[in-house]
């Protein structure tokens, strides 16, 4: 039985939400799969990726092919690298406290390089944040302005009318 390890859609219309599953490569898109190894929301900035790693691997080392999609994102989460991996130790490249060193520094580049992306972000939003702030003071300042000489005109109209007071009548 051919074993493909693919995305099944879920969610609503516009609003996608996948599984990453392995199953038979003939079974439809969203129909029975083996088993459920991670979750994919491409809904957010970055995208929320949560896989099994050594579920995955498992799948990979039993001879499951991933699609084109599901391969990049195992390849995102570390997945490919550690079958990789583990496929040196079992050709005597490495050693397996080699290879879990490898791994482990590429986790750690891999999780500062997310850092970096979302700090960025954060800074992107807040710069954004920042210059509609600026933009909408600086108009109701103008507003505050214009106001104030609209008054101003006002009260000058009004000033030559009120000097000719009315005596007062007791």
């Amino acid at each position: 039985m051919p074993v493909r390890i693919r995305l099944q859609r879920h969610g609503k219309k516009g609003k996608p939400f996948y599984w990453i599953v392995a199953a038979d490569s003939r079974t439809k898109r969203d129909g029975r799969y083996l088993e459920k190894i991670g979750t994919y929301n491409p809904n957010i900035n970055p995208a929320q990726v949560s896989v099994d790693v050594d579920l995955a691997v498992s799948w990979l080392q039993n001879g499951a092919q991933p699609s084109d999609t599901a391969r990049n994102i195992l390849s995102d989460k570390g997945v490919m690298m550690k079958n990789h991996l583990i496929n040196g130790i079992a050709k005597g490249a490495h050693s397996e406290e080699e290879a879990h060193a490898k791994f482990e520094s590429w986790l750690a580049q891999k999780e500062a390089k997310t850092a970096d992306k979302i700090a960025g972000l954060d800074k992107k939003a807040q710069d954004e944040r920042t210059k509609l702030l600026e933009a909408e003071k600086a108009i109701s300042e103008k507003r505050k302005v214009d106001a104030a000489a609209a008054l101003a005109e006002e009260t000058a109209q009004d000033t030559p009318a009120t000097t000719a007071e009315e005596p007062t009548v007791e």
